[in-house]
């Protein structure tokens, strides 16, 4: 028996001796032998229950005492069987899902996830392999699944996830971080002197889901292979088709339908246009003074060859971008950070902690196919739709310096 049943037993059984003496109570007088006889087999009822609620009771205790049984691999070898061909042939197929597509999916749905297609796992998208074979499916199950290492969705693509960003997985609805604001002081003193308050104050930063989706198109030959490596030629179709978006509104999004970009949030600005080491230096010197430690550069290419190509001084050897870094600190080269729109456009430079990003990530991919749609029908082909949910936001905006006024 439950320990809250036992509990809700020998309540009903404490109310029935009370009761009982009410009864003699209510009429002043002592209980008769048959009362008696009553309240000790209801006595001895309930003290049975007490000892099988002080049994239950160590019982619990020490289950919650006993180390848990980590969860991880068992929900790892299940995704690990998901297969996103067999997400789009069920459905092209008209079929119901079966083995762990439809385990995963009675999850998901268990959880309130909800989808107009089929649901696959976000890690099918995350896990490097060295190899793949159609002689084994050895490449395609983890060997140790790292819930402390996760990193979400498309990492072979996003230039600001693989520069340090923080990735909060299998978020619900909107999220709210609370941020400190202001700091404590310290004071000195003279005898008798009052203490001033200085009080924390406190703010909020909210992620929010944000869609991203694309609409893609697969052979139905591709589509009856069976074996691992056009599996993951799929998946990194998927992956190709999305990320390019997800990168781009992590660097340049609007805050609007996009997540709110770092040419956008960052409140830190510098000014390059006497392109020289010394101006560099001020860049850095600013963070410094906010007690921004920096961990990485970011530029176009365009940018990247102008620092290759400018001397640190002078007549003397060395150049600005040399080796890969620049002042000590790395340098990320993507043609996702555009060049400055104007007569002429100038480039851009985004140098800050990267770490103090969060990138949320919501539920499943969900993924719709379309046999139907007309162009792809008339080829043999299949339209596919893949929907995720993300969202970014800086933990401190002034983390970041954007400089916007390099001449090319």
């Amino acid at each position: 028996m439950k320990l809250h049943s036992i509990r809700e037993a020998r309540a009903a059984k404490v109310a029935e001796a009370r009761t009982l003496l009410s009864a003699a109570e209510t009429e002043k007088r002592s209980i008769n032998p048959a009362e008696q006889s009553a309240f000790d087999k209801i006595k001895a009822e309930i003290q049975d229950l007490e000892g099988q609620e002080a049994r239950a009771q160590f019982l619990e205790d020490a289950e919650r005492r006993t180390a848990g049984v980590p969860v991880d691999r068992a929900r790892a070898e299940l995704e690990a069987r998901v297969s996103v061909i067999d997400a789009i042939n069920a459905q092209i197929e008209n079929r119901a899902l079966t083995g762990a597509l439809a385990e995963f999916n009675a999850e998901q749905k268990r959880q309130g996830m909800q989808a107009r297609g089929v649901l696959v796992p976000q890690s099918l998208f995350n896990e490097t392999r060295a190899a793949q074979t159609t002689t084994t499916a050895a490449g395609i199950v983890p060997e140790d699944f790292r819930a402390d290492q996760f990193v979400g969705l498309l990492r072979n693509s996003m230039v600001v996830q693989s520069l340090g960003a923080r990735v909060l997985p299998g978020l619900r609805g909107d999220v709210v971080i609370p941020r400190q604001a202001t700091a404590s002081t310290a004071q000195w003193l003279a005898e008798g002197d009052a203490l001033t308050d200085s009080g924390l104050t406190f703010n909020n930063i909210t992620l929010k889901p944000k869609h991203v989706g694309a609409i893609t198109e697969l052979s139905r030959q591709l589509l009856q292979q069976a074996n691992p490596s056009i599996e993951q030629l799929v998946r990194d179709d998927f992956i190709n088709v999305v990320s390019l978006a997800v990168d781009k509104a992590l660097i340049h999004g609007d805050g609007v339908k996009q997540p709110e970009g770092l040419l956008t949030a960052a409140t830190g600005t510098g000014t390059l246009a006497t392109l020289d080491w010394e101006a560099l230096l001020t860049v850095l010197e600013g963070l410094a003074l906010k007690n921004i430690s920096p961990n990485h550069w970011l530029t176009h290419p365009e940018v990247a060859t102008k620092l290759r190509t400018t001397l640190r001084e002078a007549g003397l050897p060395g150049y600005l971008l040399d080796g890969g870094q620049m002042a000590g600190l790395p340098v990320a080269i993507t043609r996702q950070l555009d060049k400055k729109a104007g007569t002429p456009a100038t480039g851009r430079l985004i140098v800050g902690d990267f770490t103090e990003i969060f990138v949320g990530t919501w539920g499943s991919v969900d993924i719709l196919a379309n046999q139907f749609a007309e162009g792809p029908y008339s080829r043999g082909a299949v339209q596919v739709r893949i929907l995720t949910t993300m969202d970014m936001v800086p933990r401190r905006e002034e983390a970041f310096t954007v400089i916007e006024d390099i001449a090319l």
